[in-house]
């Protein structure tokens, strides 16, 4: 347990920051697991869109820290390769 008052706002606002990073991961990992499974009987309009929300979704959570930007940038080719 902290015993300073920087120590224990620190704890405090690293267990906010890890209840959010996990509530956005869980979404995202939920989000690319909808269109994996939606991806298949969409017409190309569809595709266009979901593949440009997903893009969004991930540029975002690379952008916050979630994930590496190589790890971003392997997911947005291979949801690309998908929906050919």
């Amino acid at each position: 347990m902290p015993h300073n008052k920087s120590c224990k706002k620190r704890l405090k606002t690293s267990r906010k920051a890890n209840l959010s990073n996990s509530q956005n991961r869980a979404a995202m990992r939920s989000a690319m697991k909808r269109f994996r499974a939606t991806i298949g009987e969409a017409t190309d309009e569809e595709k266009t869109v979901a593949l440009r929300n997903m893009y969004s979704l991930i540029d975002t959570n690379a952008r916050k820290g979630l994930m590496p930007r190589s790890r971003a940038a392997r997911l947005k080719g291979r949801f690309a390769a998908t929906t050919k």
